[in-house]
């Protein structure tokens, strides 16, 4: 497992997974359209394409010239709110792009393949889910990443390619190296607040507040951007390793609401007012993960778990590109 090609290398996550393989000596290569992708967040020491994962020409050259045994699929559509408006931008990016990814790869020499799915395949309510929970996704969003689920262990199973399916829970903060960070808003909250801490006076939105949670607000799992780039180095090392395929839960088996999120972000602020708005259709009321059997997979031990830690990285990124 040498070379690798990351699908929206030049995204959010895809950058930080790209850090950390560069990091333990994999040869990068990254496949972005830029659509919702940055120039910016290209590690300089990957070989950048750019070009559409549906673009099964470019992609199988792009394989087979650069003798790329494994692949990190990352490019998608992944806002809950606009899948909702949308629902056929998230059907043909999500998957159709997939199966043309995937038809790429026939005949090449990819063994590994990895994929970023998402905790909304998830029944809604279950306070802590494990990977056997009822599969049951409310948005569009969380609908496309399943039948993408399906689609690759299907082609994986019939092509004899190990996979693993991250099922990743709410990602935020950025790099301790101060490189890369979020740089596009969607409807990440950690994205939101930090955003506007950086205001003279910051408005801190709540979408809904009268859910039966603990205080009327959302609950999510919240994993360090960092951590999940881990994840994915030493879930890529352990498939290709043992030959093995498996589905496995992303997060830090705990859940914080919008207010504890605020609360921490609030500590930045001098002057801030929150204002309550309409609750978001696709949006879950309460999950958080069971990472037992992640961390029975891969012995891993979260780097940047603690809640300070994570919007302490959010404010330093967005002090950095705010300059």
């Amino acid at each position: 497992m040498k070379k690798i090609l990351i699908t929206g290398g030049a995204g959010y996550i895809g950058s930080h997974v790209a850090e950390t393989l560069i990091k333990n000596k994999k040869k990068v290569f990254i496949v972005d359209n830029l659509s919702t992708g940055f120039r910016k967040l290209i590690n300089k020491d990957a070989k950048f394409y750019q070009t559409d994962i549906s673009n099964l020409k470019n992609i199988k050259k792009i394989i087979t010239n650069n003798k790329v045994d494994s692949i990190v699929h990352l490019a998608a559509a992944l806002s809950v709110g606009e899948g909702e408006k949308n629902p056929k931008k998230y059907y043909k990016i999500n998957v159709e792009g997939t199966k043309k990814l995937l038809n790429a790869l026939i005949n090449t020499g990819v063994k590994n393949f990895i994929f970023s799915s998402t905790c909304a395949v998830y029944k809604d309510g279950s306070s802590k889910v494990s990977e056997n929970t009822k599969l049951k996704p409310t948005s569009v969003y969380g609908k496309t990443k399943l039948k993408g689920e399906k689609i690759i262990s299907s082609f994986c199973k019939k092509n004899r390619i190990n996979y693993g399916i991250l099922r990743f829970f709410n990602v935020a903060g950025a790099s301790p190296s101060g490189k890369i960070g979020q740089l596009n808003k969607g409807d990440q909250l950690f994205k939101n607040l930090s955003s506007e801490v950086m205001k003279k006076n910051p408005t801190f939105k709540i979408y809904g507040s009268n859910y039966k949670t603990k205080d009327g607000t959302c609950i999510r799992d919240y994993i360090h951007v960092s951590d999940i780039a881990n994840i994915h180095y030493k879930v890529l090392e352990k498939i290709n390793k043992c030959t093995k395929s498996i589905t496995l839960n992303c997060g830090y088996a705990r859940g914080i609401s919008v207010y504890d999120a605020i609360n921490e972000f609030k500590k930045y602020a001098k002057k801030y007012k929150i204002v309550d708005l309409p609750k978001r259709s696709g949006d879950m009321v309460k999950i958080t993960a069971s990472n037992h059997k992640l961390k029975k997979f891969i012995y891993w031990k979260p780097k940047y778990y603690k809640l300070s830690t994570i919007v302490k990285s959010c404010i330093k990124w967005e002090k950095r590109i705010n300059r």
